[in-house]
């Protein structure tokens, strides 16, 4: 007990007078401004709260609240959870003006809520549990609130004596939260109670404030003198623990406050149950870090620990021959949270502390409970520094209801984020792993290796990363136990490649793919390939040309290939072919490039299933005619058709056209920019024997229908650019493609009353203007065009004649089409194209087609409402600038677009 002369010696204090006629110097507390604290508890007082968060208690709370459930039924006595006025509510209560009425009013308060109102509420769920506390909060702030501070003490005085209550064990740290939050509560509403009286009203003379803090001191005073009044020892405890911060306005030094501490330490001695004294020790430390630096108290709490720690293993033992109501490794559990805290607050920036605790726990007989709690609460450089103290603590500890596998998690959690010194960590690893390979439990075993995986993988050499795999390897093949540990060997995979940056060094190690077969699962080996591929794409280099590298890849790749089927969705679809595409960019043989087209050669027999990979396949083919186009000889000319021939079969195995038809056109490029006429042949006619399977519309990635008409339109100009420079077969005809593509273009459904027909047709006459000029605008080095190859022959320039007729004839044929559909504007803005055609390449000395020409501008000038203000007068500027420059090099045809320009004046 405190000396008789300490002003906090609360037999000195209950030696005054009556702590309730004390209330008659408290005139101001009707007006108390507590009526407005329910937003104000985030206010500090004079005492700072630690800024350190890992001593800060509310961090832990919602892991403990989900780590301590119940399936069983719970039980609760309160008086305060009713719903009649008349048992106190705040609903009548009347405002006292008179002193004496006040205190009468009290002495009534405690009159109602004696113990035969007490109300027990059986058979709660957990969640029912949950709810009657958040009640009680809320009821005891009201109280206070209403000025009701005895029914509010009630209140946490019940709550503090459901504390005992430890009917439902695997339940008690939660419920020890549940009612901590309430005891909080009240000890915050008391304390800035107390804080604003002693501050004074602003403003107030030196005289006021001084009356002021002596009363607020007397009223500090008088919670203490009703706490001490409490008669059963566990709620005395808790309460005097809950306003704890309140000795601060009455300690006049440091020193009382530890007194106070100690004080209160000793008296937690009487709690006879360990579980329930280790809270309350808890909860004493929890309250006692805010003020004070000391950790006198704490180790004392711990002296006093250790004397009732072998009352732990009695309640054990018994547990053990009674498992259905609690296991004995559960019951232990259950401390865990109040240890690991204790010891946190302990050995926080205290190393002595903390080597203290590890001398003590090697003399401690099973020990396993707090070398968990050191375990979990020392920082990670003390437990590198005792690395092997550790370990072989945990080698000689046999404590019921602690595996050395709980032991090692947390030991092996420590050095993978702050290992022991380089010398040191061999030696250490081959230790901790003797003692791993010990557990015959496959569940303990694969926990444990989990847990170290990230040691290994950071600080030791690939050649133990391959030895663990391998370890693991053997021992999860016994008895299939890899079956239900996949979530754990996944976990292993992931945090090796983590930790372990060079992932190609770790693909071509002996365990690797054999660790992979360990995932019996479909799904589940998929998921791993493609993480394993994921990391590859972000930590790999640039280019890779290891042969073994490359084989694990497609390995990889094949299984997610396989596990493609018409069941898989588009969107996974798309991620398997981005990861593998990813990896088959990155694979470079550099000068040998055989062996790059024999891996695509591989990679085309291995994907069969993905679309996306054979199409990345062809373009990494036509890249590499490219690189071949550096060399020299026939070997490399060689090379680039094997190439080419590689790609035109491998686009036919893909099933959309729009990508055919693209891919053929760009190897047909290819194929004539190498001079390979006879393979640009078969690609050009290859994609236009595809516009027939084009469907007319397609669905975007939003599930839109897309039309696909001007896509076409597109490709179509891309083909007929290019077929100006392909010369024409003997085998074939004159101008053989050209006619294939009008054949299919006409045979085509295309949209009613679409231009696109006739959109193609006018390109289609631009190729042919082309094809008649002496010499074309662009050749391809070492090709012979047509130009070249029929040398403006007259018969050469029949057939393109003969084909502009036709063309003609099917644009005329759309024109009468649309005006028939009354497509003015459309028809109007066709008419307009053939005419500039036909005043461009046309022989407008023939009269028909003069008469053509002033046709078109006359139907076009029809519909001049519709189009643009513009068209109309730019048309006759581009006609007369189109004049001006044959004017001199052609005065025949100029006189000809001279006497037609006067037509399209007078009409």
């Amino acid at each position: 007990m405190v000396a008789e002369n300490n002003p906090l010696s609360l037999a000195l204090a209950l030696e005054g007078t009556d702590p309730l006629s004390k209330f008659a110097r408290q005139d101001q507390e009707l007006n108390d401004p507590l009526t407005q604290m329910s937003t104000q508890f985030s206010k500090r007082g004079n005492i700072n709260e630690p800024e350190d968060n890992t001593l800060n208690w509310s961090t832990r709370r919602l892991g403990i609240l989900n780590r301590f459930t119940t399936n069983e039924k719970l039980s609760l006595s309160t008086s305060f959870l009713c719903t009649s006025s008349a048992e106190g509510g705040g609903d009548n209560f009347k405002a006292q003006t008179v002193v004496a009425d006040k205190v009468k009013y009290r002495l009534e308060q405690l009159d109602n809520f004696d113990d035969g109102s007490m109300r027990h509420m059986m058979d709660l769920t957990q969640q029912e549990y949950i709810q009657r506390f958040d009640q009680l909060k809320q009821e005891l702030i009201q109280s206070w609130h209403n000025d009701q501070r005895v029914k509010a003490l009630k209140i946490a005085i019940q709550c503090a004596k459901m504390l005992s209550d430890t009917s439902v064990l695997q339940f008690y740290p939660s419920q020890y939260i549940l009612i901590t939050d309430i005891l909080d509560v009240f000890g915050k509403l008391v304390y800035e109670r107390l804080r604003i009286k002693a501050e004074g009203a602003p403003g107030a003379s030196a005289a006021v404030l001084q009356r002021e803090r002596e009363a607020a001191r007397d009223t500090c005073q008088n919670w203490f003198y009703k706490i001490a009044s409490i008669r059963e020892l566990l709620p005395r405890l808790y309460l005097e623990m809950a306003i704890f911060k309140c000795y601060g306005l009455l300690a006049a030094t440091q020193k009382e406050v530890e007194q106070v501490l100690l004080r209160l330490t000793s008296q937690l001695r009487g709690i006879a149950d360990p579980l329930v004294s280790s809270y309350a020790r808890c909860y004493l430390v929890r309250v006692g870090v805010p003020v004070t630096s000391s950790k006198v108290y704490i180790r004392d709490n711990f002296t006093d620990l250790f004397i009732i720690y072998p009352q732990i293993f009695r309640i054990v033992a018994r547990y053990n021959l009674h498992p259905e109501i609690i296991s004995a490794g559960a019951y232990l559990q259950l401390y865990s949270p109040a240890f690991d805290y204790m010891l946190q607050c302990l050995v926080h920036e205290s190393e002595l502390n903390a080597q203290e605790m590890l001398k003590e726990c090697r003399h401690l007989k099973n020990n396993g409970a707090i070398l968990l709690s050191i375990l979990n609460s020392s920082k990670g450089e003390f437990v590198a520094a005792h690395a092997h103290e550790f370990l072989e603590l945990i080698n000689n500890c046999d404590t019921p209801g602690i595996s050395k596998s709980q032991l090692l998690r947390p030991l092996g959690s420590c050095v993978s984020n702050c290992a022991p010194l380089q010398e040191q960590r061999l030696a250490f690893l081959n230790a901790a792993f003797q003692t791993i390979n010990t557990l015959t439990d496959p569940n303990e075993y694969i926990n444990c290796v989990e847990t170290w995986t990230p040691f290994v993988a950071q600080y030791f050499t690939i050649h133990e990363v391959n030895r663990l795999l391998g370890e693991l390897n053997s021992r999860m093949c016994l008895g299939k136990a890899y079956e239900k540990h996949y979530g754990q060997l996944q976990s292993i995979l992931t945090r090796i490649m983590q930790n372990y940056r060079n992932i190609e060094l770790l693909l071509i190690q002996p365990h690797f793919l054999p660790y992979l077969d360990l995932f019996h699962k479909e799904s589940v080996r998929v998921e791993m390939c493609k993480s394993i591929l994921s990391y590859y794409r972000q930590n790999s280099e640039d280019r890779t040309s290891d042969a073994v590298v490359t084989n694990a890849l497609m390995y990889l790749g094949k299984i997610l290939n396989d596990s493609v089927n018409a069941l898989t969705v588009e969107d996974e679809r798309r991620q398997i072919s981005q990861l593998i595409n990813s990896f088959i960019n990155k694979v470079h043989f550099g000068k040998d490039l055989e062996q790059q087209l024999s891996f695509y050669v591989e990679g085309r027999g291995t994907f069969s299933n993905l679309d996306a990979v054979y199409v990345t396949l062809v373009h990494a083919a036509l890249k590499l005619t490219m690189y071949a186009s550096n060399r020299q000889g026939v070997k490399s000319l060689g090379f680039v058709k094997a190439c080419i021939a590689y790609c035109f079969i491998t686009i036919p195995s893909i099933t959309s056209v729009q990508q055919k038809m693209d891919l053929y056109l760009l190897c047909g490029q290819l194929a004539l920019r190498h001079l390979c006429l006879g393979q640009a042949d078969a690609c050009f006619e290859a994609a236009l024997q595809l516009i027939d399977e084009l469907p007319a519309s397609t669905v975007d990635f939003e599930g839109k229908p897309r039309c696909m008409e001007r896509y076409l339109v597109a490709y179509i100009c891309n083909m007929l650019a290019t077929l100006i420079v392909v010369p024409d077969s003997p085998e074939q005809g004159v101008l053989y493609f050209l006619r294939l593509l009008l054949d299919i273009v006409g045979r085509r459904n295309f949209k009613a009353n679409s231009s696109a027909p006739s959109i193609i047709y006018l390109h289609v006459l631009d190729m042919l203007y082309v094809q008649s000029m002496e010499r074309f605008p662009y050749h391809i080095d070492g090709v012979v065009s047509n130009d070249a190859l029929y040398g403006h022959d007259p018969k050469f320039l029949v057939e393109v004649n003969n084909l502009c007729g036709q063309v003609v004839e099917s644009i005329l044929l759309q024109l009468k089409t649309l005006g028939a559909a009354q497509q003015q504007r459309t028809q109007a803005q066709l008419s307009m194209e053939l005419f500039m055609r036909i005043v461009r390449y046309a022989d407008l000395e023939r009269e028909p087609l003069c008469q053509l020409a002033v046709k078109l501008w006359i139907l076009a000038n029809k519909a001049q409402a519709q189009l643009d203000t513009e068209t109309i007068p730019q048309t006759l500027c581009s006609v007369e600038h189109f004049y001006k420059l044959v004017k001199d090099s052609s005065p025949v045809r100029a006189q000809t677009i001279a006497k037609l320009l006067l037509r399209m004046r007078d009409s």
